[in-house]
C-alpha cells in the first residue's frame, strides 16, 4: 500500500503548527536551527536540499524525504538529481535504503515536480 506524499507532507507541517500552540519555544528553536543549516553558503540550498533527500532515504524517515523532496524540488533539484543523490544513499544503506528510493522517494517527485514546472 502506498503512502500520499502531499498527505505525509500536510500531516508533518500540521503536526508541527499543533504542537507549536504548547511548545512554541521548541518549534522556534527547531526551525531557527533548521532555517539557520539551509542559508547558502559553500553549498548552496539545492545542493542542501539533495544531501538532505540521501540523508532521509538513508534513514528511511517518511517526513524527511516527502519534506525534503519538495524542498529540493522548489530549490531548482530535477527529478535525476534527487535520484542520484538517494542511489549514493544506497551505497550506505543497502536494500532498505533503495526500498524507500523506488517507492516513497519516487512517489514523492511525481506528486510534487508538478507544483513547480
Amino acid at each position: 500500500m502506498s503512502k500520499n506524499p502531499r498527505e505525509l507532507l500536510n500531516a508533518f507541517i500540521g503536526g508541527l503548527e499543533k504542537l507549536g500552540e504548547t511548545n512554541g519555544e521548541n518549534i522556534e528553536a527547531f526551525m531557527g536551527l533548521l532555517g539557520k543549516s539551509y542559508e547558502p553558503g559553500k553549498l548552496d540550498v539545492k545542493m542542501k536540499e539533495l544531501i538532505s533527500v540521501a540523508i532521509g532515504v538513508y534513514n528511511r524517515c517518511e517526513y524527511c524525504i516527502v519534506f525534503h523532496t519538495y524542498k529540493a524540488l522548489e530549490a531548482g533539484a530535477t527529478r535525476e538529481e534527487i535520484i542520484e543523490a538517494a542511489m549514493v544513499s544506497v551505497a550506505f544503506g543497502g536494500g532498505p535504503t533503495m526500498a524507500y528510493s523506488v517507492t516513497l522517494l519516487k512517489d514523492s517527485i511525481d506528486e510534487f515536480e508538478k507544483d513547480f514546472q
